[in-house]
């Protein structure tokens, strides 16, 4: 079997082997580069990630994509073109991670939201059913006291009720909503 021999690139310049991939593109230059800057890559990726496996991904991605850059771009530094390019695919990475993470805790905040708003549906609608089953005198107070937010005297010149009476039914009223609401999970963690 007929096997190409491997050329020596270890004398060449950073220049001499980007001309000399731009002409003849073969693996043995990026080799090359590889053998050369692959710990600087890696080195810059791990600064970046913090993370060992994802570093050692990000290099072999780059490497990988190498061949097509290395024809599309004008080079005149190789080794701080490299570090310009491994810093971009981290900061790209980081983006796209944060950016995910950020999606579900917003995700996840919005769900919290909408549970807290449907919870707080239940609980008025409950607490409604239940000031429908107080007495009149108690439902009347507490309806205006807490909802149209009269005070005493208001209730008592709007019902024609003692201001003490107005306090007791509203008192007595709260009591009593009280003890209806406690056996509801609604507002265990409210009463």
């Amino acid at each position: 079997m007929f096997k190409r021999k491997r050329h020596n690139y270890s004398s060449y310049s950073d220049e001499e082997l980007l001309i000399r991939y731009k002409n003849n593109p073969i693996n043995d230059v990026l080799g090359e580069y590889y053998i050369r800057y692959g710990h600087l890559a890696f080195g810059v990726a791990l600064k970046y990630l913090k993370n060992q496996v994802e570093a050692e991904d990000l290099v072999m991605t780059v490497f990988e994509n190498l061949p097509k850059k290395l024809i599309n771009h004008s080079i005149h530094n190789f080794k701080s073109w490299l570090y310009s390019v491994v810093k971009n695919e981290c900061l790209m990475r980081l983006r796209k991670k944060e950016y995910s993470t950020s999606g579900i805790e917003n995700e996840l905040e919005s769900i919290n939201e909408l549970e807290t708003i449907l919870l707080r549906e239940e609980q008025l609608v409950l607490l409604e059913k239940k000031i429908e089953e107080l007495n009149e005198e108690q439902r009347i107070c507490i309806r205006l006291f807490y909802i149209e937010r009269k005070s005493y005297q208001e209730i008592s010149s709007t019902i024609k009720l003692e201001v003490k009476k107005v306090k007791s039914a509203i008192q007595n009223g709260k009591r009593n909503l009280k003890i209806k609401l406690e056996g509801h999970h609604e507002f265990k963690s409210t009463i």
